[in-house]
């Protein structure tokens, strides 16, 4: 069977939520989570929105703070226009019924945290949970809009391009997408605009604070369809994630820091003004590493955030999410320094777009952590994610507004169905476990924090022989959520190995040991790759 929508929107994100919300004003909108609608990274996120709100803040010094964290890769042009929408996009979320925290001095104004690489106070935020509740007002107002068709447990196989559909074989378009039902049948689902808001791929690493969810779908779509793809070997590494063996990728916020949070290691010593004289304040590549070497030097398997000179009362208004996990786990914070180690966090490449969200082929726009918009550049400053989202979101709403009249009176084509071709129930999970296992542990080791030409050289070679194994599986079995996952993060790690291998200097998240310097003669610019 055929689908047809007006919209097609792939996740369920900050992103793909206020996109929709926009969109159903133009037409029908269909979005497809590939889990629960409440699965995404956005729910897990800590900390909160960054924006210029204070009398003591301006424009120049969130876009100066944005640029030095991004390591001269950022596109001043885009860093500029999403600052500046920054406070709007901020007032629309407060009218969708966003609650984020007010200033308890100052009734009426909210409440301004401030966290690493920032120059001053200007994270909006909802103590410690505002993904959460970003994430929740959201969903209930798509749930209210009867323009607003959500798909639980529904997984985007691949895009639907236009010389598949055999029409625009000259210039190629996209025109929906192949959605797994929970049922694993596989059906077309046939769009004017499609939006790839599937989030990052910290799966792909062995230890990360990302949801179960984050395989890279969009960045692997896109990329098999045709799209670019930029900045892969940027990865963040968030300094902080809960060490503890019943802590399953819980993150400590940067907020944490930002309050006065001290790194120490296991004899009480702080040691971040070794590293960076910004101290526990400086941007996440920084202490991602500072970490890493103090826990190589000391054989230690983590280190300790310590903010035990603040009150009790204070910790747990600031961090009631914290404190309760870490109580749970026999933390108490505030008498306690909190167990942590870097985990991978953040994928700063991804598709890339521009200024409106729109990918090299037509019809495909990319959002949010799946998207390389140049906001970010070499390292993404704290809580530019989220306002990156919201903000690209309502972009790309007034590109697709702006064609909605051409759009509009655009048939759908015929889609041809997905082809099975004789393959057979695979039935032997296994081969998908140590698969992904290998993939993993291989990223972690070989493609970490610190990277080395001959690690990364190891690293392409042996994913060269997991990728044809996997190629194999997948002309063979009867696909399932397991197998195609297991797909995108294979295809997600060569493209990080690749960009990695390209880029041979020491830039932001991306540090080589043979090459520790920046090389801005040959490397100030993009990595992108294509298949075409």
């Amino acid at each position: 069977m055929t689908y047809e929508t007006d919209f097609l929107v792939i996740g369920s994100g900050i992103s793909g939520l206020s996109f929709a919300l926009k969109a159903a004003r133009l037409g029908r909108v269909t979005l497809v989570t590939k889990k629960k609608r409440v699965d995404s990274a956005t729910n897990l996120a800590q900390g909160g929105i960054a924006a210029v709100l204070a009398n003591e803040d301006s424009f120049e010094a969130h876009v100066r703070d944005t640029l030095v964290s991004g390591a001269g890769l950022c596109h001043e042009e885009v860093v500029r226009m999403v600052v500046r929408n920054g406070p709007e996009r901020i007032a629309e979320l407060v009218q969708l019924g966003i609650r984020f925290a007010e200033d308890r001095e100052h009734p009426g104004q909210l409440d301004l945290g401030r966290e690493g690489g920032h120059s001053t106070r200007r994270i909006v935020h909802a103590c410690d949970f505002t993904g959460r509740e970003i994430e929740r007002g959201l969903l209930e107002r798509a749930a209210e809009n009867p323009a607003i068709t959500m798909l639980e447990d529904h997984l985007a196989v691949d895009l639907l391009v236009g010389s598949r559909a055999g029409v625009s074989a000259n210039s190629e378009s996209c025109l929906g997408a192949y959605v797994m039902a929970p049922d694993n049948t596989i059906s077309p689902y046939l769009a004017k605009v499609t939006m790839l808001c599937t989030g990052g791929a910290g799966k792909v690493y062995l230890y990360t604070t990302n949801p179960d969810i984050a395989t890279g779908d969009g960045v692997a779509m896109a990329f098999r369809a045709g799209a670019q793809v930029a900045n892969l070997e940027f990865v963040q590494f968030h300094p902080t994630c809960l060490f503890h063996p019943r802590a399953k990728n819980f993150l400590i916020s940067e907020a944490v820091r930002g309050e006065g949070g001290r790194l120490i290691d296991e004899r009480g010593r702080a040691f971040m003004t070794s590293y960076d004289p910004r101290g526990d304040l400086a941007t996440r590549d920084a202490v991602a590493r500072a970490i890493d070497a103090e826990m190589k030097k000391s054989g230690d398997d983590c280190v300790y955030l310590d903010i035990t000179h603040k009150s009790l009362e204070f910790l747990q208004q600031r961090f009631p999410n914290i404190y309760g996990k870490c109580l749970s786990l026999g933390i108490d914070m505030a008498r306690d320094p909190i167990p942590v180690v870097p985990a991978a966090h953040y994928l700063c490449g991804g598709v890339v777009t521009d200024v409106m969200g729109r990918t090299n082929i037509a019809g495909l726009y990319a959002l949010g952590e799946t998207s390389s918009t140049g906001l970010h550049g070499g390292n993404r400053l704290a809580s530019n994610s989220l306002l990156e989202g919201v903000v690209f979101a309502h972009q790309a709403y007034a590109q697709c507004e702006q064609d909605w009249p051409r759009l509009a009176k655009r048939s759908h084509p015929t889609a041809p169905p997905w082809a099975t071709d004789g393959a057979r129930r695979m039935e032997e999970c296994v081969l998908i476990s140590y698969n992904w296992d290998q993939i993993r542990r291989l990223m972690w080791n070989y493609v970490g924090i610190v990277r080395t030409d001959k690690r990364l050289a190891l690293a392409r070679e042996r994913m060269g022989v997991l990728l044809a194994e996997i190629r194999r599986h997948y002309q063979e079995y009867l696909l399932t959520p397991d197998l195609v996952e297991l797909r995108n993060i294979a295809q997600v790690a060569d493209l990080i190995i690749q960009c990695a291998i390209t880029r041979k200097e020491s830039r932001g998240l991306h540090y080589m040991a043979d090459y520790p310097a920046k090389d801005d003669a040959h490397f100030l610019r993009d990595t992108i790759l294509s298949r075409r």
